[in-house]
């Protein structure tokens, strides 16, 4: 099967290397090393490289049957727009991307009829040169249909599947993305202010207090939208994402060290927009973002003497 890969970071490179097992793998990327660094030695994981094709021109995706959108959130516009009216009606939309936001962006992008499954995963690599990622703990995937037919969503799932992943698909989707946004909710913002990886939320208690606050303030905001989340503690379904990627830098730190926007918009500022249309008061989730704003203001500024 030809897949495309919008995304060559850490989760498209995992993704990328286990399809390209059995499929014809072409992954889009805006940085000339990582393309480079894809066609000289193919994916690696682990030490083993699968051999796959990568690019800068996204009309050489225009003939895939699925497309996996691995990019940001604040990212979902630019990289998806050289696509509209150009790929089959056939064509699988894949996205596992953080925050909510995602199947809005992904159908302006695209148009609102197209077959789109969005999904949860809590798969996650550390970078650690072009091309090639250290994956860290099992994760598992669910997926769930935003437009694509019971049967297309099927055949992602198995696609999934057969390249070794723990994948399964849901009827409702809503309960997994909102499960996930509150872990990145609780986890990304704190990590990233102070600088250190996701273990710093379990390791210092004052962090940890703040980390739980934001959890529990995110899951008031969902059972206020009778979204049934897929478990009952919030916090110790945080805990447990953390334990998993405790050594891991998450992608809000990377954005930050590089002055790069973050993706903040898109999950502790999606729950405070949820927050404000379930009249849910979101005082833990406001502030944090608008601290990482901060933060991101403070990097683009000038230096002053």
């Amino acid at each position: 099967m030809r897949i495309g890969i919008v995304g060559a970071g850490a989760l498209g490179t995992l993704f990328g290397h286990r399809l390209a097992a059995h499929n014809d793998v072409l992954l889009l990327e805006q940085r000339p090393e990582v393309v480079d660094a894809i066609r000289r030695n193919g994916l690696r994981v682990e030490g083993e490289s699968r051999p796959a094709r990568a690019t800068g021109e996204p009309r050489e995706l225009f003939d895939v049957q699925v497309l996996f959108v691995f990019v940001r959130a604040t990212d979902t516009l630019r990289a998806l727009r050289p696509f509209a009216a150009q790929l089959s009606p056939a064509t699988a939309i894949v996205s596992l991307q953080n925050g909510l936001g995602n199947e809005e962006a992904i159908k302006t992008c695209l148009g609102s009829t197209i077959p789109l499954v969005i999904g949860a995963t809590t798969e996650s690599g550390l970078s650690v040169a072009p091309g090639e990622v250290r994956r860290i703990g099992d994760g598992t995937t669910v997926l769930g249909s935003a437009g694509a037919s019971p049967e297309a969503c099927n055949r992602v799932v198995r696609l999934l599947v057969d390249a070794g992943f723990a994948a399964s698909a849901a009827y409702d989707i809503r309960p997994h993305l909102w499960g996930k946004l509150i872990a990145n909710a609780a986890i990304n913002p704190i990590s990233a202010l102070l600088e250190r990886p996701n273990g710093i939320v379990l390791t210092d208690e004052y962090a940890g207090e703040v980390a739980r606050s934001l959890a529990q303030e995110a899951a008031t905001v969902a059972n206020a939208m009778r979204i049934p989340l897929p478990f009952s503690d919030p916090w110790s379904y945080v805990r447990t994402i953390v334990e998993q990627t405790a050594e891991l830098d998450n992608s809000m730190l990377f954005d930050l060290r590089s002055g790069a926007r973050t993706e903040v918009d898109f999950i502790n500022g999606a729950v405070v927009a949820a927050g404000r249309r379930a009249a849910v008061p979101t005082p833990y989730n406001e502030t944090l973002t608008a601290l990482v704003k901060a933060r991101e203001h403070i990097a683009r500024a000038p230096a002053v003497r």
